[in-house]
């Protein structure tokens, strides 16, 4: 069965007016758009379009329909649209959630807490803009105090920090925990003199995020991170533990149904210091890009993103000419129309999709066929 989805896109001050909006064919909106999400998420479940009124969980209790055994769908499908720099971030694994979730239960309602539920959070965001920007992960070291030597001297307290990996989350402590207001104030200052060949583009970033953060800490911490530039149809994985940021561009992006974030830097947002550096990984490491794979399923017009997790799974669908392309979901998909016009169907039921809007197919469905000249992404939980 299939049952058309729509959602309104949530405000947050770091979305932006036109992204979203040019996507669906709209004219740019009035304030923020940052978010669309897709799911039954409480926090905002989908829409179901059909007239009820209800919401997608609603929709799923009032059917008696079987998502997985928890009886909720186990990932969260957005649709994320960046025009400015997302607070740094990082997510805990499934036994850090648990536990943290475990040991806040005590607490009063309105009491600040880290977690809000006991799941993990890992997730891929795949490029739907030409250009999409992004942090993620700590930079090599030697690399990283190359980029320090070409800010000089504001940046040498940090640099001596940087002995070895642990450094790395030594230093993220130090710049945090407000120690380091007065190195932080000169690096930042700094960045309007520092010139690097090498790295002209993370510094351009820096002085960017300068702009919109001035005297934040996370500018600095940004400075650590690999900066990445993805093109439309690359993916990026962002597993427990890794700090990132997304900066500027609009994506599909599929999670681990959780809503636990342990902030670092350029936020208003509540920063929990100790807990983000118990759960933060502080291994350098390269940016862990995902290129989709062509063929899966036996289907041509299928690609697939492969990622560590059992979740969920992503795939992207293009359909052109008369050929339809046809999926064999592993469970309850969520169809999401990001180009063109893509007709669904799964023998019985049939739904036009325009960018912007989706279709969720039940976990009974057998086969779905897309046809059409366009694009959509699928959404189903992944194979343990």
């Amino acid at each position: 069965m299939l049952v058309p989805l729509a959602n309104a896109p949530r405000d947050y001050a770091w979305g932006s007016r036109s992204l979203i909006a040019a996507l669906e064919g709209r004219d740019p909106a009035a304030g923020p758009e940052a978010e669309v999400w897709f799911g039954d998420h409480p926090s905002d479940p989908a829409d179901v379009e059909d007239g009820s009124g209800r919401t997608l969980d609603a929709w799923i209790a009032d059917n008696g329909v079987r998502v997985s055994p928890s009886g909720r769908l186990p990932y969260l499908l957005k649709l994320l649209a960046a025009g400015a720099p997302l607070s740094i971030q990082v997510h805990p694994t499934k036994r850090q959630a648990e536990e943290g979730f475990a040991r806040e239960a005590s607490l009063d309602a309105d009491a600040p807490r880290n977690y809000v539920d006991d799941n993990h959070k890992p997730e891929i965001i795949v490029a739907l803009s030409d250009r999409f920007e992004a942090l993620s992960g700590l930079r090599e070291l030697e690399a990283t105090r190359r980029l320090l030597d070409a800010i000089g001297a504001a940046a040498a307290p940090l640099r001596e920090r940087l002995g070895d990996p642990e450094g790395l989350r030594d230093a993220l402590g130090w710049l945090l925990s407000g120690d380091a207001d007065d190195t932080v104030a000169a690096i930042i200052a700094a960045l309007e003199e520092a010139q690097s060949t090498e790295f002209a583009a993370e510094l351009a970033n820096a002085r960017y995020i300068a702009s919109i953060h001035p005297q934040d800490p996370g500018v600095v911490v940004a400075l650590l991170m690999n900066y990445v530039v993805l093109r439309r149809g690359e993916g990026l994985f962002l597993g427990a533990g890794m700090l990132h940021a997304y900066v500027a561009g609009l994506g599909v992006e599929l999670m681990a149904a959780s809503d636990n974030v342990l902030r670092g830097g350029l936020t208003p947002k509540r920063i929990d210091v100790d807990e983000l550096l118990a759960i933060v990984d502080p291994e350098p490491g390269p940016v862990p890009v995902v290129l989709p794979v062509a063929g899966d399923r036996g289907s041509r017009a299928v690609e697939s993103f492969a990622v560590p997790v059992s979740d969920f799974r992503l795939l992207r669908v293009a359909v052109a000419g008369e050929e339809p392309a046809v999926l064999h979901p592993t469970g309850a998909a969520i169809v999401l129309a990001t180009a063109g016009e893509v007709t669904v169907s799964d023998g019985g039921d049939t739904v036009s999709l325009r960018p912007g809007r989706a279709v969720f197919a039940t976990p009974d469905t057998a086969e779905l066929r897309f046809a059409g000249d366009g694009e959509v992404f699928v959404a189903e939980p992944g194979v343990a």
